[in-house]
C-alpha cells in the first residue's frame, strides 16, 4: 500500500472525519456560486455538523467563522453558513475573522464584487467582524519581523496569535470580557458598527523565542502602534469609539490599567469623547507559547471606513460598466442585488464618518437650541395667533359699523 492511500485509509477511518464536510468542486471566485448553487448544496451537511456539537456544548456562547471575502468560497459559502446559523441559533453571538481584499496583494479581479456582497451579509448576521487583510501581514513579515520571502505559514502565525488572544477569556480566567457577549456588549456602540481592527505585541517571527521580557509600558505602546494593526487602515485617520485589550502573563493590573489611561489621556483626539471609559483591559496570567508577555488589541476605529471606501470605489468602477456581472447573473442573482449590496456600503461609510465627526459638545447645543426654540417659541406663536384673531374680528366689527 503506498503512503497516499494509507493515508487516506488512515482519514476514512478516522473518527474525525466526522468533523468535516467535503465537495468535490469550487465556487471559481464567484460569490454566487457559493452563495447561491454549489455552496447551498453542502450546506445542510454542514448544519448538521454543526447541530451535533452544539447540542453536546454545556453552554453555548456562539461561533466564530473565518474566511476570506475575496474568493468564491469563503465569501459567498461563508455568508451562506453564518446566515443559516443565524436562523437556527438567532440568540447567540456570531463573531467572524474576515481576510479583506487589498489592492498590493489581489488574487482575482472580481474581489470587490465578492467584498461588497459579503460586508452586505455580514452588516445583518454577525454581532463581531474582526478585519484582517494580507496587505497588513506582508507588511509586518516585511518590515517588523525583517522576513525577507515570508510564507502562508508565516501570515497564518500572525492570525492564529491574534485569534487565540481574542479568546483568552473564554479559555482561561480572566476580569473583563470573559464570554463572547460581554466581548459585543463593551465593544459594539451601535449594530452596524461591528467591525474591529485587531493588533497584537510583541510581533515575532514564527518558532522564535523572546528573549527580552518587555515592560508594560512598552507593550502597550506597541499595542497601540499603527504597524502593529492586522488591517491597512491608518487608526490616526479616525477615532477610536471603543477599545479591549487583553493582556497576558506575569503583570501588575494596576499599571496596565495606569497604562492604558495614559496612553488615552495623552492622545484624547483619537479617543470620542462622548463615549466615558471606552477603553476596557483583561488580564490573563497565562502567557502565550514562547512569549513572557503578550497584549492583544481589538479597536472599534472610524478609520476602517478606509477599507470599505476602497472596496467599494473598485466595486463602482466595475459595476458601472457591467464589467463581469453575466457570470454572477448566469448563477441565478439579480442586479438588484448589487445595487442594494453598494447602497449598504456605501451606508456603512457615512456611518462611520457620521461619528468620527460627532462631538459631545454638538450634542449639547443641539439640545440647548431645542430647548430655546420649546416653550418660548410655543408661546410666541399663541400670542401672535391671539392677537390675529384679535385682529380679524376688529377688522370685522368695523365693517359692519360703516355698512350700517
Amino acid at each position: 500500500m503506498s503512503l497516499w492511500s494509507e493515508l487516506g485509509f488512515r482519514l476514512t477511518c478516522s473518527p474525525l472525519l466526522s468533523y468535516y464536510v467535503t465537495g468535490n468542486s469550487g465556487a471559481g471566485n464567484n460569490w454566487a456560486k457559493g452563495h447561491y448553487t454549489e455552496g447551498a448544496e453542502l450546506v445542510e451537511q454542514v448544519i448538521d455538523r454543526v447541530r451535533n456539537e452544539s447540542e453536546s456544548c454545556d453552554c453555548l456562547q456562539g461561533f466564530q467563522l473565518v474566511h476570506s471575502l475575496g474568493g468564491g468560497t469563503g465569501s459567498g459559502m461563508g455568508t451562506l453558513i453564518i446566515n443559516k446559523i443565524r436562523e437556527e441559533y438567532p440568540d447567540r453571538i456570531m463573531n467572524s475573522f474576515s481576510v479583506m481584499p487589498s489592492p498590493k496583494v489581489s488574487d482575482t479581479v472580481v474581489e470587490p464584487y465578492n467584498a461588497t456582497l459579503s460586508v452586505h451579509q455580514l452588516l445583518e448576521n454577525t454581532d463581531e467582524t474582526f478585519c484582517i487583510d494580507n496587505e497588513a501581514l506582508y507588511d509586518i513579515c516585511f518590515r517588523t519581523l525583517k522576513l525577507t520571502t515570508p510564507t502562508y505559514g508565516d501570515l497564518n502565525h500572525l492570525v492564529s496569535m491574534t485569534m487565540s488572544g481574542v479568546t483568552t477569556s473564554l479559555r482561561f480566567p480572566g476580569q473583563l470580557n470573559a464570554d463572547l457577549r460581554k466581548l459585543a456588549v463593551n465593544m459594539v456602540p451601535f449594530p452596524r458598527l461591528h467591525f474591529f481592527m485587531p493588533g497584537f505585541a510583541p510581533l515575532t517571527p514564527r518558532g522564535s523565542q523572546q528573549y527580552r521580557a518587555l515592560s508594560v509600558p512598552e507593550l502597550t505602546q506597541q499595542m497601540f502602534d499603527a504597524r502593529n494593526m492586522m488591517t491597512a487602515c491608518d487608526p490616526r485617520r479616525g477615532r477610536y469609539l471603543t477599545v479591549a485589550g487583553v493582556f497576558r502573563g506575569r503583570m501588575s493590573t494596576k499599571e496596565v490599567d495606569e497604562q492604558m489611561l495614559a496612553i488615552q489621556q495623552k492622545n484624547s483626539n483619537y479617543f470620542v469623547d462622548w463615549i466615558p471609559h471606552n477603553v476596557k483591559v483583561a488580564v490573563c496570567d497565562i502567557p502565550p507559547r514562547g512569549l513572557k508577555m503578550a497584549s492583544t488589541f481589538i479597536g472599534n476605529n472610524t478609520a476602517i471606513q478606509e477599507v470599505f471606501r476602497r472596496v467599494g470605489e473598485q466595486f463602482s468602477l466595475m459595476f458601472r460598466r457591467k464589467a463581469f456581472l453575466h457570470w454572477y447573473t448566469g448563477e441565478g442573482m439579480d442586479e438588484m442585488e448589487f445595487t442594494e449590496a453598494e447602497s449598504n456600503l456605501n451606508d456603512l461609510v457615512s456611518e462611520y464618518q457620521q461619528y468620527q465627526d460627532a462631538t459631545a459638545d454638538m450634542d449639547v447645543e443641539d439640545e440647548d437650541e431645542e430647548e430655546e426654540e420649546g416653550p418660548s417659541s410655543v408661546a410666541t406663536t399663541n400670542i401672535q395667533s391671539r392677537m390675529e384673531v384679535r385682529l380679524e374680528t376688529v377688522t370685522e366689527t368695523i365693517k359692519e359699523t360703516v355698512d350700517e
